[in-house]
């Protein structure tokens, strides 16, 4: 359980992916339950899994930065 003890930090810019990701599911999840948003599904799974698999790689680069220190 190595990996759940790991700390990263994070800059400002670096956190709006991931604010970005989190947001865009919260969309996605009310798409299913408003009318007018459910017509624009699409583009924001798209930019939900662009931001998802984004901020994945982010993390993913800083815990071998931290890990080769």
């Amino acid at each position: 359980m190595k990996f759940f003890k790991r700390t990263t930090s994070w800059s400002n810019a670096e956190f709006v992916v991931f604010k970005l990701a989190i947001a865009s599911a919260y969309i996605l999840i009310g798409a299913f339950f408003h009318h007018y948003i459910r017509l624009a599904w699409l583009p924001i799974l798209v930019l939900f899994l662009i931001s998802a698999v984004w901020t994945l790689i982010l993390w993913i680069k800083k815990m071998k930065k931290k890990d080769s220190m």
